[in-house]
């Protein structure tokens, strides 16, 4: 595992017992999926890969990564970022730790976790990062909950996600749903996530809306932690 030096020994504390929730099942992982996902999101890259650029530029201090899956947004971390990324997939995972070996980056320390129970201290960090994982957390209210219990008053959310959409295409996300998850490690293409964003306490402070493919609609910018 790769730890950058000196680290602030608050990320090795635990959760407050009242914010403590109850343990999720050991995570088996979707080994066939991560795989087909490596493969799939080097032509993926191509495109989105800028925008994770945007997205991350400026980000400093303690950042901690909601689902790093494969290690795509470590490259375009600044240095200034001391970064925790979590993953609960071990498949994924390992590939995480492959990236990252080869990126050799000291400020990016890698753990295994789910989002809706993270490792950490109420106000922990001075940002979070959630790309194309609020869709396949399977508690997406607790995630939010929780990602809001870690970070510091004025601490923002830079997100990117698919979400449903409008109208005929939103209706077709809902029927083939079922499918689409069983295929996609829980993928769900019909989450609500700005609002879902909004009712968790956290208010939008920039938001573009773009198409990861004409099926898949998605947003990206900033949430900040309301007070």
């Amino acid at each position: 595992m790769a730890v950058a030096p000196g680290r602030p020994a608050r990320f090795n504390t635990p959760m407050s017992e009242a914010s403590t929730p109850q343990a999720d099942p050991p995570e088996r992982g979707h080994r066939w999926f991560a795989a087909f996902y490596a493969f799939q999101s080097r032509r993926a890259e191509r495109r989105i890969g800028p925008w994770r650029h945007d997205l991350l530029a400026g980000l400093h201090g303690d950042v901690v990564e909601i689902g790093a899956g494969t290690g795509a947004n470590f490259a375009h971390y600044p240095p200034e970022a001391r970064v925790v990324a979590l993953e609960p997939d071990p498949h994924m995972m390992q590939r995480a730790q492959t990236a990252l070996d080869a990126l050799g980056a000291a400020n990016i320390e890698l753990r295994q976790g789910p989002a809706e129970q993270l490792p950490f201290a109420d106000a922990s960090f001075d940002a979070a990062v959630s790309t194309l994982v609020l869709c396949t957390v399977r508690d997406l209210r607790r995630s939010l909950a929780e990602i809001r219990r870690v970070l510091r008053p004025g601490g923002e959310l830079r997100y990117m996600e698919h979400i449903r959409g409008d109208g005929m295409l939103g209706r077709t996300q809902d029927v083939i749903k079922p499918v689409w998850k069983w295929c996609s490690a829980g993928c769900e293409p019909n989450r609500r996530t700005e609002q879902a964003l909004r009712d968790a306490g956290f208010a939008i402070a920039s938001i573009e809306h773009r198409k990861l493919e004409p099926f898949l609609p998605a947003i990206i910018g900033v949430a900040k932690r309301a007070p």
